[in-house]
């Protein structure tokens, strides 16, 4: 029986389930699951990293969906501003900064952009893609530096090079890619070769190639007849894009609990990933699955304010308009040894903690972490280290600065999405608003 209750601002539910089966046990040994769940308001994605819940998308209303193209009209430039205007037929108008606007019709851009109003023009209709959604007051952010993704590629056909993912550490594979992408690609074009790339044969690449190319043909000749404001260009629905974003050789198991969508997923895998078909599995346990997996328990967990950590110390998360504070506290812990050592693991633990809640809740911009304060320059030096390793898994780019002279650790990551495509959250009855319980 589950329940709600606010316990010193923080919203929680609280469930029991059964003893977990043997079956059950193996695949909790597993290091990586994305775990596919379907409900009557819509489907939800979550992805596992060693028992804890990582990534969770859950399907929403796409409206300014980040990587959809548009057919808008310029409705106000401002050359003061450096930016203009746009409508895309969504409840605000987009922003189109000056840096963000290509003229494709130029071989190079100009190392100095003109003004903006000699760029663009009231009443002007152009191709946009957005690049940010449309957040609280801000209307979507949006460019012309298009780029579409694929399975192993991204396409950007006025980007005039190749690139390949920082996450592919090995710098003989890099130049293997990086010479398919010279010999692929046609003049102007541009390319980036995605992690999941790593191993991939130039056939692959063709294959995925070609299909970016004719997915853009087809937006540049219906942009030639749409009225606009229209959408051009949307992405692939949540399962088949998390699918093509998550699901790779580092992932051992993907189990859906919908048999339709079950075969649904067999089938699109058949086609972008022939290899991983044997690593899809159908969940038929009694139990809810994200039950069973504690994804619930997990989730409401990471928007307490007061988050505990394993050791018994806990973190403290404040996100304002500017930047979001982390505080971090021993606790209960007391350690073993003597303070520096009780502190310092404690600063290790909740760096590992930071990064991984960071990523869940996408938390971007400016990050403050407030550490425990430490004596020992070389304890100083691995937190920092790992709180960079553990970044990593992050596929949204997120760069740790380092330390400021008030001894606080300062991070930077980038936003994209809306809460829309991942985790909505509401006010608390009991509270009004002091914690916040995510809706599921």
């Amino acid at each position: 029986m589950r329940r709600s209750a606010c316990n010193g601002g923080a919203c929680e539910r609280s469930a029991a389930g059964p003893e977990s089966s043997l079956t059950i046990r193996m695949w909790d040994d597993m290091r990586r699951k994305l775990l596919v769940h379907r409900q009557p308001s819509g489907t939800s994605v979550a992805l596992l990293e060693d028992g804890q819940l990582a990534e969770y998308y859950r399907e929403k209303p796409k409206e300014d969906q980040a990587g959809c193209i548009y057919k808008g009209r310029v409705v106000n430039v401002l050359p003061g501003m450096r930016a203009a205007f746009v409508d895309i037929g969504q409840q605000r108008n987009a922003f189109l900064y000056v840096d963000d606007l290509l003229d494709p019709n130029l071989e190079k851009q100009p190392p100095v952009k003109p003004s903006i109003d000699k760029l663009v023009k009231t009443g002007q209709e152009l191709l946009v893609q957005v690049v940010r959604e449309s957040s609280g007051n801000k209307g979507a952010k949006v460019t012309t530096h298009f780029s579409i993704p694929g399975r192993y590629l991204v396409y950007m056909p006025y980007a005039d090079y190749v690139g390949v993912s920082r996450k592919i550490e090995s710098e003989e594979e890099r130049a293997r890619l990086r010479d398919f992408g010279e010999r692929l690609r046609r003049e102007g074009e541009g390319l980036i070769l995605r992690t999941v790339a790593k191993g991939a044969d130039e056939a692959d690449l063709e294959r995925d190639l070609k299909e970016l190319r004719q997915t853009w043909d087809n937006i540049v000749a219906l942009g030639k007849s749409a009225v606009a404001p229209s959408c051009l260009f949307r992405d692939l629905d949540i399962v088949p894009r998390m699918i093509r974003d998550l699901f790779n050789e580092q992932v051992d198991e993907l189990v859906v609990d919908d048999p339709a969508q079950l075969d649904e997923i067999r089938a699109y895998v058949r086609q972008v990933a022939p290899d991983l078909e044997g690593r899809i599995f159908p969940w038929r346990e009694k139990e809810p699955m994200f039950e069973r997996f504690g994804v619930t328990e997990m989730l409401e967990k990471a928007f307490r304010p007061k988050i505990w950590l394993g050791n018994g110390a806990y973190l403290v998360i404040e996100q304002t308009e500017a930047l979001t504070v982390i505080d971090v506290n021993t606790g209960k812990y007391t350690g073993s040894v003597d303070l520096e050592q009780t502190v310092y693991e404690t600063n290790l633990q909740a760096a590992e903690e930071i990064a991984r809640l960071i990523r869940l809740r996408d938390i971007g911009g400016i990050i403050i972490a407030d550490f425990i304060d430490m004596e020992a320059e070389e304890h100083r030096e691995a937190v920092l280290q790992r709180m960079e390793e553990t970044v990593r898994r992050d596929r949204t780019k997120t760069i740790v600065v380092g330390w400021t002279q008030l001894g606080l650790l300062e991070m930077t990551r980038k936003k994209i999405r809306s809460d829309r495509d991942g985790i909505d959250v509401e006010r608390c009855q009991y509270c009004g608003g002091t914690g916040k319980r995510p809706v599921i």
